[in-house]
Parts: C-alpha cells; structure tokens; sequence
C-alpha cells in the first residue's frame, strides 16, 4: 500500500486528468455564451459518462464551478452526469435546477456549496426530475442551510423514493425533518452528525434497514443514555454506528454501550473516538463478541494500547498508540477538523525521529491542511508536521507533485495568519528546503513577497537568517519583471539594507550577511527602479563601508561587487558612481587575486567607461588608466574551474560588444559570455541564440577595428554556439536589434 501511495504521486499525472485540467481551466476557448451569460460547448462532443462526472468534479476542487461555466452541463445528451460533485460550488439556485437536475443522477455531493444554494433549493430542482426521484441513491448535503424550511415546505426528503444514502452533517436539521426522512423507503445509510436533532425515536421507522448510522457530535440531543441506546439497541440491521464526539461530552453513553451483552450483533465498524469511560477491556471484549469487526474508533480516548487493538492487522483502529492508528485517524476523520488537529498533535511526536521519507504520511498531513484552511490549530500543527517530514534529506526522497502541493499550502497558512509567529516560524523552516527551493514548482513570487513580509515585522535574528536565505534564492528564480515588481517595493530594499548596515556595524560576517547581500544582488538584477531605491537609500555609502569593513572576505567583496555592477548596467545611475574614493576601491580589488572579486570590480569598471568621454565627469586620465589597466587585467585571468556567475539574459552585453574605441570594455564582455558557455552551454548557447547573439558575436569577429584578444574570446564563443547547434539543432534568432558601427 505504502509503494504503491508512493508511487502514485511520483508519477507525471494521468493524461485525462490533465486534459480535464486544461478543459476546465480553458472553457472560453471550447464555449459560446448564451444569452443569459452561461457557457456552452460551440462543437456538440459527446464525452464518456464517466469523462463528464470528472469534469464536473475537476470544475468544482479547481473553485471554476460558477453560474457561467457550469453550463456547459446542460446538454444532457452529450454530458451525462450520473454522479455530480459539486462540492463547495458557488452556484444559484436557477443555476442548479437548469444544469444538473435534468440529468438522471445517482449520486449528488453539494457539500458545503455557498450559502445561495439551500437544501429546499436543492429539494425543489430535484423534483423538477421524476426520473431522478427514483434514480437518485446518494446525497449529500453536508454543511448546507436549511433556513428556507421556515417557509411552507412545498418539497421533502420523502419524494426521493430511491434514495439509499443521505448525509446531513454540519447542517440546521430538526427533528420535524428527521421524521420525513426515516419515511424513505430504501434509506440504507444516514448521517445527523453536528445537527440539532432533540430525539431519535424517528429512526425506529428504518430498524430493519438502516445499516449505517453517523451520529457524531450530536451537541442537542435530550435523551437520557438508556433512551439512546433503547434506540440504537433496536436497530438490528446495523452494520456501522459512530457515536464520537470531539468536543469531549461527559456522556457516559460509549461505556454503556460497550458493556450491553449481544447488543447490535450485526456491527462490523463502531466508532466512540472523543467518548470518556473507554477502556481497553470494554473494547476488547465487544469485540471478540463479533468477530466480524473490521474497524473501532478510539482516537482521543483511554484505549487502543493492548495488542489486539494495535490496528496492523484486519481490525483498522484510529488512535494515538502508534503510527498506524494514527495515520488511520488522518485518512478517516479529515473533514473532522477537532479529530484532524488531535491526531496531527500526536503525529509530531512520532515524525520527530523519522530517518526515512514518508510521502504516506505527508500526504495525509497534506489532506487535513487542504481541509481546514481557515483553523489555526491544525495549519499550525500540520505546519510543524510538515517540517519533521521533509527537513533535511528527507525532501529529496519526496515526490516534486506532493512537495509543490504542501508548499502552497504553507504559503496559504501564511497568508491567512501573517501575525501568529509561531505558524509563521513553521513554515519559514519547512520553505528552507535546498530541494523545495531549487525543484518544485510553487508560486515562488507569491512566496518571495510573504516572505519579505515576515522579515519586515520580525526581529528574530535565527528567523532573520533563514527569511534572507529564501528570498536570495526565491528571487533568482523569478523573472526580470517579477524580480523589478518585488524589488519595486521601497520596504524591502530598506529591510535588507538595514540588515546589512547592523551587521556592518557589528563587524560580523555570518550567513545572514552573505544571504541578505545576495538576496539584494538578485532583486538588482536588470531591475532599474530597484537599483533606483538602493541608491535613494544610500546603498552605495554602505557598501563602501561594507568593503572597508571586511577587506580580506573575498565572498563578501563579490557579492557587493556583483550587486554594484548592477548599479553600474543602469545608465542613468552612473554620475552616481562617478565618485573618486568609489573608483579607488573598485581600481584596488580590480588586482585582486581571487578571479571572481577582479571579474566583477571588472564589470563596473567596463560599463561606467563603456559611454564614452562625453559621459565621464572625472580626469581623462583617469579613465584611460583605468581601461589599460582593465584590458591588461583581464588577459591575465586563469579560466576559473566552475561557473562563478549566472546571468538571466545577454541583453547587459550586447552594449559593450558595440564598444570599439574601447576593446577593454569589449574584452570584458566577451570574456564573461565565453564564460558561462564553455561552462553550461546548454542554457548560455540557447540564450545567446535566442538573443540574437550570433549575428552580434560575427559582426564582432569579422569587424576590422576588432582587438585581437577580443576576436580570439568571440570565436571561442562562435564555436561553441556552433556545437550546440550540432548538438540540438537549434536555430539562431536572426533579428538584431543594434546595429554596429561602420568600419568606415
């Protein structure tokens, strides 16, 4: 079972569960509208019975259920529904009636569709079906209102003559509409769970049929103990029974049952999870009295702790004595939210020692969390579980699809309680993932900004760390303009900037630091109104300060130096860099030793001469010094062993290959791209080709006033594109959008 959960998750999805994703998620692309603004299929495609009963149920969990799209379901001779989801639906009641009750349905699931849709609305469209008055064996209506039955009822539960199953949990029922229901003539299975039924006697009327019963958290029942099971004692065809309670009532009704000799011979599951007075001898004995026993509730009780309760074999047991009983609670009561955070809190203990990946289990933790968004208490025991579960190594033996799925659904906890630091510090843990951060796939953009949120209203030095640890990786992920939005936001760059002046001042090199100065080398990457905000802030005076602070950290110099090249590709912001003191650092580390600090000190330097004389506001001289000193430098560099620097684009380059009165500032350009394509040619050849870089680098290596070290790196770099394009076939884009000077 374990392999097989495993494997289902790790597999790519089913095609007809992606078709149907694209199908629901593109309907405007297959639909007209009608004159009422509903949608409706311009081809008439018969699809399989089964194919439309998918459908319907992708439209309604994808939230895509709506007045328009759902119909498409209207024409019952192409889409025939047999058994219709529409749980959490937000649907009218015309809307209902039209698409789905001319269909001949088994089964209806509305749970908890929105409050426009009541259970006298669904009643009434029903009725419009005679066929499916006698068809219909499955409802259920959990959590829907009843608030329309104030009026005349015009529409019971009793015309539904077919009807073998119906579920009323969560719902405003009484006990003048419990007697219509036990009126149904083939009623097999009931739930009242949470409802407001006094008296039960009504169910006396179903004693030779009625094989399952669901009475959990009956929270206004008046009968005594002995008049309960007076009534459940006559129920002799009963085959499950759950009498739980997770709000711990002090009824002692469990306790009596157990102990009632030959009561319910026929019971083959018993639930009394959340019951006092439960012991492991009272259960023991009920069930050695039926040895056709094939499940008991115990979670939130006194039992399930001797051997034959343990749950491993036939008899499944939900409770709290070890893992298994544990994970059976999860899967059984996951729409039970007080049973869901009770077994989530033992479920921590256990996943404390976990050495092996369980995508089992995290993808029962998973479900709960799906189900109560809105819960604190099990958002933040999940949360925790979720941490234990794939911390570590244990991520990298998790399937991507249920990774991606928990990490939206940390991102969604964190929305909902962006002020409880606790949830918040749990989820910060489990996103700090190398595996989750780097593969899965998950609104990174989304994240970067709760992330940068939390860090703007925290203090909490070790959080601190790990916040900046995400957002330096999450925003090398993003796009240009998603990386230009976040870095938009003033608040950020101060946050970060403050983070780096507190640690400047302090004179501590620690990760944070180095986290917090790549997060704003990546947010500055081809970002103008960024860079913009690092200078309004004083951006540059502080990092001065930072390469004043720690002259011997070479790691820290390229970060700076990095993010300042950024600075130094936005024209506009150059007569800010144009600051002597400024230009002595950048000169100094120019000769430094370590190729990746001289590479970027480089790269400021090539692009403030890159515009020419006109733009320099300093000594000529100066510049001439500096761009000899630039060409001299970089011949001079051994090519480094792995790829020090990743690029989202050319386009910063393709300015300086135009640069021929100035073949420093070419040379350093050059070099940098037959860098990174000797290094990962697959992505930096597809680049440069799709850039249009190959007509720019022959322009440049064919062009007469060309350096000779400057051709030699551009026909480094034209064989390499021509390997790659050997190797993939890939053809080069042929526009160009800069056009070289004349040789002439």
């Amino acid at each position: 079972m374990l392999n097989t959960m495993f494997q289902d998750e790790a597999s790519p999805p089913p095609l007809t569960d992606l078709c149907l994703t694209y199908v629901s998620q593109n309907l405007d692309r297959f639909c007209v509208k009608r004159p009422d603004g509903s949608l409706c299929f311009r081809e008439a495609v018969l699809f399989p019975q089964e194919l439309a009963d998918q459908l319907l149920a992708k439209m309604a969990s994808e939230g895509l259920l709506n007045d328009s799209t759902v119909g498409v379901f209207r024409t019952c001779e192409y889409l025939r529904l047999r058994r219709a989801c529409v749980r959490t639906a937000r649907i009218s009641a015309e809307a209902f009636q039209k698409a789905l009750c001319p269909h001949r349905l088994l089964e209806l699931d509305a749970a908890r569709v929105n409050a426009d849709l009541t259970i006298p609305d669904i009643l009434q469209g029903l009725a419009t079906n005679k066929y499916c008055q006698e068809s219909l064996q499955r409802l259920v209506l959990t959590g829907l209102t009843m608030s329309s039955l104030e009026e005349p009822i015009r529409h019971r539960f009793s015309s539904l003559h077919g009807l073998r199953s119906l579920s009323l949990a969560n719902v405003d029922f009484y006990d003048s509409g419990l007697v219509d229901v036990c009126s149904l003539p083939r009623l097999e299975s009931l739930d009242l769970s949470n409802t407001s039924v006094t008296n039960l006697s009504p169910l006396l009327g179903l004693k030779e049929r009625l094989r399952s019963l669901t009475l959990h958290q009956l929270k206004r029942l008046e009968m005594s103990t002995a008049q309960l099971l007076g009534v459940i004692g006559q129920l002799d065809a009963l085959q499950h029974l759950d009498i739980s309670d997770d709000k711990q009532f002090t009824s002692d009704v469990a306790r009596q049952l157990l102990s009632q000799p030959g009561i319910l011979p026929a019971l083959v599951s018993l639930d009394v999870s959340g019951r006092k007075q439960v012991t492991d001898a009272a259960v023991r004995a009920f069930v050695e009295d039926r040895p056709g026993m094939s499940f008991v509730g115990l979670l939130a009780t006194d039992a399930g702790f001797s051997d034959v309760l343990s749950g491993e074999g036939n008899l499944k047991v939900t409770g709290e004595a070890n893992e298994t009983q544990i994970c059976e609670a999860l899967r059984r009561y996951s729409e039970r939210e007080g049973f869901v955070r009770e077994a989530l809190f033992h479920l921590f203990s256990m996943t404390h020692v976990m050495e092996t990946p369980r995508a089992d289990i995290l993808k029962l933790v998973v479900l709960g969390m799906k189900n109560h968004p809105a819960t604190l208490n099990v958002q933040l025991a999940a949360s925790a579980c979720v941490f234990n579960l794939t911390k570590q190594d244990l991520a990298a033996g998790m399937p991507v699809r249920l990774l991606s799925s928990v990490t939206q659904l940390l991102l969604e906890a964190m929305r909902t309680f962006p002020n409880h630091q606790q949830l918040q510090k749990n989820c910060l843990l489990s996103l700090c993932s190398d595996r989750i951060l780097q593969e899965v796939p998950f609104n990174r953009f989304e994240a970067a900004k709760l992330v940068m949120q939390w860090l703007c209203n925290h203090e909490d030095q070790n959080m601190q760390r790990m916040a900046v640890a995400i957002i330096s990786i999450l925003a090398a992920k993003l796009s240009t303009e998603q990386t230009a939005q976040l870095g938009a936001e003033l608040f950020i760059v101060k946050q970060l900037l403050q983070i780096v002046h507190q640690k400047a001042t302090q004179g501590v090199v620690d990760a944070t630091l180095k986290f917090t100065l790549s997060a704003l080398w990546n947010l500055t990457d081809e970002s103008p109104t960024t860079c913009r905000h690092f200078i309004e802030n004083q951006g540059l005076d502080l990092f001065i300060k930072v390469l004043e602070s720690f002259p011997n950290e070479s790691s820290i110099q390229q970060k700076v130096l990095g993010l300042l090249n950024n600075i130094a590709e936005v024209g506009e912001l150059h007569v800010e860099l144009m600051v002597q003191s400024f230009l002595d650092h950048i000169s100094s580390l120019l000769h430094s030793p370590e190729v990746e600090v001289s590479y970027f000190a480089a790269g400021i330097l090539a692009h403030l001469t890159s515009r020419g004389k006109d733009t320099w506001t300093l000594s000529p001289e100066l510049r001439a010094s500096l761009l000899e000193q630039l060409h001299a430098v970089i011949t001079k560099w051994p090519p480094p062993e792995c790829e020090m620097v990743a690029y989202r684009s050319f386009n910063p380059f393709f300015p300086l290959l135009e640069c021929f009165h100035t073949p420093g500032v070419q040379l350093w350009a050059a070099w940098a791209m037959q860098h990174v394509c000797s290094k990962n040619a697959a992505r930096y050849c597809s680049m440069l080709l799709e850039e249009g870089g190959l007509l720019q680098l022959e322009l440049v290596h064919t062009h007469p006033q060309t350096h000779k070290d400057v051709r030699l790196l551009a026909g480094s770099i034209l064989e390499s594109l021509q390997r790659h394009q050997a190797r993939t076939g890939q053809h080069a884009h042929t526009h160009c959008s800069r056009h070289l000077p004349s040789p002439q």
